[in-house]
């Protein structure tokens, strides 16, 4: 069977750095953080006190009103509001469209789970007697958001949405890359979601010591391949592309922002939260990327890697890049953009696939930020891309993502040609 091309044709997000893809791309560019102290709740008793929220948002601005608002949680209205401008870029939305054989498969790691908080306080500040919300298990459940796309557009091909962690979206445009190429689709909405910005939230990754707690100098705590990283920061937002079967993009006369090159997912059978030292499931799964995309290691010019500056988590991954890559590596691009969104959780593959995609339309290899002194465990021969945009010719991007419980996801990006 010969496998089908997979191209993107619409682009959407709402995310720390902007409340649309225009606006995220500049803040790339120039390096901004997205980091503030929390104002989603009073978090001065908490030893992490800061994150990287979605500034000055409210569903409102974005055309949902009071009544919609009340039935969704705050991951669903991201993931509608990136999802209503990746779809209205993509024109998808107009008549001619087969609904049949268009899916939504949307990823998020934790759903809920501020409802969830919230409705758990009450209860318990309460007397006792149960008074919870009709909504609160459909504003809680990962899925609901790609449900509540495919309600808006009338989308009635494959639906769901993939939990695992911080890989959830990237094992989200993984499927909707293999439905399309498979025959089992013409277009699926794709990415993730996520607001995690939650007492619960913060409070558990608090106790297993994942967060950075540099609150003095929150803006640039999130500084992977730093000698003085303490944890990763928090982020919340949404990052939604169109996937979309080639001859059915060009079909209809889609602008055409990337090409899907290839796709694959591992696991490191280690430990629950922390990576294999050597970064064995993060190799085997960037070599199966490449082997899935017919590409060599130097074919790829730039990697957006997970690098969510924890002490353990950078020096595994920059490990595997090098015995992927080998000599290759030192010519790579390399950069995090978790250092200016932090780590969005289950949202933060599609988030960074956006980044990629930004890199091989632009030549704009977006910055790892707030970096200041030397880990003597890191190799800095490697273009880290350090505090500063570099411009280059990007062919191939790759993304790395990996999650809690040993989830690798990477998935290839290249620059369109027919």
């Amino acid at each position: 069977m010969e496998l089908k091309r997979v191209v993107i044709t619409g682009i959407g997000t709402i995310n720390p750095l902007g409340h649309k893809v225009e606006e995220y791309f500049e803040s790339l560019d120039n390096g901004v953080s997205g980091a503030c102290m929390i104002d989603r709740f009073d978090a001065s008793l908490f030893k992490t006190r800061f994150a990287c929220e979605v500034k000055d948002y409210s569903a409102s601005k974005f055309g949902i009103d009071r009544k919609e608002e009340r039935k969704m949680d705050l991951f669903s209205q991201y993931a509608m509001i990136a999802g209503t401008e990746a779809v209205q870029d993509s024109g998808i939305d107009s008549e001619g469209i087969d609904k049949d054989r268009v899916g939504v498969v949307i990823g998020s790691g934790i759903g809920g789970i501020s409802t969830l908080t919230a409705e758990v306080l009450a209860y318990g500040a309460g007397d006792g007697t149960p008074r919870f919300s009709p909504f609160l298990v459909p504003k809680m459940i990962p899925d609901i958001a790609a449900g509540l796309i495919s309600m808006k557009y009338g989308f009635r091909g494959p639906n769901y949405a993939t939990v695992s962690a911080c890989a959830s979206s990237s094992h989200a445009m993984s499927d909707a890359f293999n439905l399309i190429r498979l025959g089992k689709a013409d277009i699926i909405v794709t990415g993730g979601a996520e607001a995690g910005v939650s007492q619960a939230s913060v409070g558990g990754f608090n106790s297993a010591q994942a967060l950075s707690t540099n609150n003095e100098n929150y803006k640039t705590a999130s500084r992977p391949f730093d000698k003085t990283r303490d944890g990763f920061v928090l982020g919340e937002g949404a990052g939604i592309l169109i996937f979309e079967e080639y001859e059915h993009a060009l079909k209809r006369g889609a602008k055409i922002y990337a090409e899907v090159a290839g796709a694959a997912m591992t696991a490191d059978a280690y430990h629950i939260t922390a990576p294999h030292p050597e970064g064995a499931g993060a190799i085997n799964v960037m070599r199966l990327a490449l082997e899935d995309a017919g590409l060599k290691p130097e074919d790829v010019d730039y990697i957006n890697v997970h690098g969510t500056s924890t002490p353990l988590g950078d020096i595994a991954e920059l490990t595997a890049v090098k015995k992927v890559f080998g000599d290759h590596a030192y010519k790579l691009n390399i950069s995090s953009t978790k250092s200016m969104t932090g780590h969005l959780l289950g949202a933060a593959g599609a988030v960074e696939a956006l980044a990629c995609v930004h890199a091989i339309n632009s030549g704009n290899i977006p910055p790892t930020i707030n970096f200041s002194e030397e880990d003597p465990e890191i190799d800095y021969k490697l273009n880290l891309t350090l505090n500063k945009m570099q411009h280059r010719d990007v062919n191939v991007a790759m993304n790395n993502t990996f999650g809690f419980g040993g989830h690798n996801s990477c998935v290839i990006f290249k620059k369109y040609s027919k």
